[in-house]
């Protein structure tokens, strides 16, 4: 059974980078063909989806982040990162790593569009 695992600081302040790793165990980020995604949630807000990475090592990235965000895999590790640029207040969220069969780029998120989740990692922004 694939089970996700994401890791991260905590804790940032303003103005940094938080770099976030999702650790997969029980099944491999490059085989069959799934998309690997970044999916984060403000308090009292909806899904919003970050961008994700292929089983091929296609990298897709949220337009409206894209200038702040970097996507990475680690094969030999079976695990993919997340970099995130110049955090600001509003990018205090819970953010999770998810397994998805459909690349989903917007639109009102559900949690079904993803068949595996991790539990979540809080990032606070403060200072």
């Amino acid at each position: 059974q694939v089970q996700l695992q994401e890791s991260g600081p905590g804790l940032v302040n303003p103005s940094q980078t938080v770099s976030l790793t999702c650790t997969v165990s029980g099944g491999s980020i490059t085989t069959n063909y799934y998309y690997w995604n970044w999916i984060r949630q403000p308090p009292g807000k909806g899904l919003e989806w970050m961008g994700a990475i292929a089983t091929d090592g296609s990298i897709f990235y949220s337009p409206s982040l894209k200038s702040r965000t970097s996507l990475s895999r680690d094969t030999s590790k079976n695990r993919f990162t997340l970099q995130l640029r110049s955090l600001t207040a509003e990018d205090t969220a819970k953010y999770y790593c998810a397994r998805g069969e459909h690349l989903i780029t917007g639109g009102i998120l559900n949690r079904d569009d993803y068949d595996v989740w991790g539990q979540g990692t809080q990032v606070t922004v403060s200072s």
